[in-house]
């Protein structure tokens, strides 16, 4: 192979080396290009912030949605043709990286490795904050996660 094809490969190794990269740096935030599905943000975010749909796997959003009566102490109940639109958007856009492969202990995002592993340095203490309540309100810490931006870089914690 002569220089110059051997210098273009390696171009091309290090463009998709830095664009894979990007991808999973940026991959606290929802999956570019996935739109959120009005009746996901409509039913979800009456409660809470409308996580995006690949921080958990598709069978922990398969068991969510098969116990909405008893959704985390709370009726969640929704018809069935809503829970099969919902059921349809979120397993097709469901995480399949690496990090959210195995589900969380209670497929709860708050109980995943990930998620552990990325809010170590916060204290108990935080978490018991009035403005935070829990590991849960993510919008306490996260100022863009109504938008799906879990960015560190816009994080401001409430004293």
């Amino acid at each position: 192979m002569n220089r110059r094809a051997l210098l273009h490969r390696k171009s091309w190794a290090v463009v998709a080396l830095v664009a894979s990269h990007a991808a999973f740096a940026g991959d606290d935030q929802r999956t570019p290009g996935v739109a959120v599905l009005p009746k996901y943000k409509q039913e979800c975010t009456a409660c809470h912030v409308a996580f995006p749909p690949g921080m958990l796997p598709a069978e922990s959003w398969r068991r969510l949605l098969g116990n909405l009566p008893h959704h985390y102490g709370t009726d969640a109940s929704l018809d069935a043709a809503t829970v099969n639109e919902l059921a349809t958007w979120l397993s097709a856009n469901a995480g399949t990286y690496r990090r959210v492969r195995e589900a969380p202990l209670e497929d709860r995002i708050t109980r995943s490795a990930w998620f552990i592993r990325k809010h170590d340095e916060v204290s108990a203490a935080v978490w018991k904050r009035p403005a935070v309540k829990s590991a849960t309100n993510c919008a306490a810490c996260h100022t863009q996660a109504d938008q799906g931006d879990f960015n560190e870089h816009t994080v401001r914690i409430p004293r």
